[in-house]
């Protein structure tokens, strides 16, 4: 048996919401968790304090399924090509950027689960600079290297996560620190989900991002 690839086409789906009030000029990039849509991801972004001022963009995975549920999921890669799947990936989520930012615009990513090796990748992987990064309930990819980019994290995960281990928690915020990167971290009680506790964290670091000038 011979293995072969071939390029195709494949359109990307991803969902934009307006600023609701003015005041600031940021565009928060999101990435849903595994089995989940753009729709799940928005309303997460939505849910936190002060996005209503900024620009969400919600980007789906390229990879459709039916969930056990009989319900519409997609997912960002499997073990299977990996390394080719992550580079079609971070182009995918380089056109969206292309098309949505604006000049003078600061741009964020945030990640949800599966979601989270998203984020970090576009952020340090992709040819868009981020202001800072978005982490909930995911590990940071171990092959990323930390130092290539300076950005400010937001790394969170509920005390009940069954799938997110308070290990890998506490080695991501680990690396972090031996980076020298900047990050704020978040311990809520909750599970693999956001909760009360994350929402006022994640707006308190939205605000600051808000207001930083680089």
């Amino acid at each position: 048996m011979e293995e072969f690839s071939i390029q195709t086409i494949v359109n990307g789906r991803y969902l934009i919401r307006k600023p609701l009030q003015t005041g600031s000029e940021l565009l928060i990039a999101g990435f849903h968790g595994y089995g989940q849509t753009a729709e799940d991801e928005l309303a997460l972004l939505a849910s936190i304090p002060g996005s209503e001022t900024c620009t969400l963009c919600s980007i789906e995975a390229l990879h459709p399924f039916y969930t056990p549920k009989g319900d519409p999921g997609a997912c960002w890669m499997t073990s299977r090509q990996r390394e080719t799947r992550i580079e079609e990936n971070v182009r995918y989520v380089e056109a969206v950027i292309e098309r949505v930012l604006h000049p003078g615009i600061k741009l964020v990513f945030h990640g949800f689960s599966q979601g989270t090796g998203m984020a970090c990748r576009a952020a340090l992987s992709g040819k868009h600079r981020a202001s800072g990064v978005m982490l909930l309930g995911g590990d940071i990819p171990p092959e990323l290297a930390l130092t290539d980019r300076r950005l400010n994290v937001h790394i969170a995960r509920g005390n009940r996560d069954p799938i997110y281990k308070q290990e890998n928690f506490r080695s991501d915020c680990t690396r972090l620190d031996e980076a020298g990167i900047s990050h704020i971290s978040c311990s809520f009680t909750g599970g693999h989900e956001a909760a009360a506790e994350y929402s006022e964290s994640a707006g308190e670091f939205l605000q600051s991002m808000i207001l930083c000038r680089s």
